[in-house]
């Protein structure tokens, strides 16, 4: 009788590992992910922020502070 609990218990403990590596690949996956987007949304802000510093090299239209 033994042989019965011990392999259901085995099968419940194996169960829960699965379950755990299962739940750790998808938090693994997902912060890469993030870390994706983090990076496209850097690259992009970066950009835009060339862009706006380029456009206002050439956009010189604001007086100096003497006036002239």
């Amino acid at each position: 009788m033994s042989a019965v609990g011990d392999s259901h218990v085995e099968a419940e403990v194996q169960r829960r590992i699965a379950a755990a590596k299962r739940e750790a690949e998808q938090r693994k996956q997902q912060r890469a992910e993030l870390a994706a987007a983090r990076r496209r949304g850097l690259a992009f802000r970066q950009a835009a922020r060339l862009r706006n510093l380029a456009a206002a090299a050439f956009d010189n239209t604001t007086p100096a502070a003497s006036g002239c």
